[in-house]
């Protein structure tokens, strides 16, 4: 029987577990035990999904039975949130800095820190959700003194002003937006996430 963990082979001793789905039980506890969680399980190359997890586990567990786990930690989550927090400090920088970039000429810079500031806002999404995997730890996560999804909600329809700008080619308002809109946002989230 085989154990990958995120990729990384692991040697696993198995008790009484007899099914799949004692293996998936057995190792869902070892995973809370240790301020970790399951967010992606594959069983003899099948990916295991809340629609088929009943007929994997009724499978017997035999010598050549491959686990894949993708698992994440309230470490890696806590650890995330502070580089996030440098980075969108950093980035309410280079926001702020857009205007005068496109004034003087420096156009491919500003089109740099907008590519970095999609993808981040895109990555800061994915670690907020797996944050609400430890509720416990995680429960006092607010912007602007909003719920994240309030937060966002509010945010989305400056981003999509954003994103018209730039369809446009309208670099005065992409200017405008990046200044007076996005950058101060950007130092209220890296507050935010220096608290958690």
């Amino acid at each position: 029987m085989e154990f990958y963990i995120n990729g990384n082979k692991t040697d696993v001793t198995l008790e009484n577990e007899k099914t799949v789905g004692d293996v998936l039980t057995s190792f869902a506890q070892t995973c809370e035990d240790n301020k970790a969680a399951v967010i992606g399980i594959v069983v003899d190359g099948e990916v295991v999904t809340a629609d088929n997890f009943d007929q994997a586990s009724e499978k017997d567990l035999n010598a050549s039975t491959k686990f894949e786990f993708n698992v994440v930690t309230e470490a890696a989550i806590s650890e995330s949130f502070i580089h996030l927090s440098m980075l969108f400090e950093e980035l309410a920088n280079e926001m702020e800095n857009i205007p005068v970039n496109f004034q003087s000429g420096k156009a491919q810079e500003a089109n740099l820190s907008i590519k970095k500031l999609a993808d981040n806002i895109e990555n800061f999404c994915h670690v907020a959700t797996l944050a609400h995997l430890f509720p416990e730890t995680f429960k006092e996560f607010h912007i602007r003194g909003m719920e994240f999804n309030e937060f966002f909600n509010e945010f989305s329809p400056v981003l999509s002003d954003f994103e018209s700008a730039l369809e446009n080619d309208d670099t005065v308002l992409i200017g405008d937006l990046a200044e007076y809109e996005i950058c101060p946002r950007l130092r209220d989230i890296a507050q935010s996430l220096k608290k958690q």
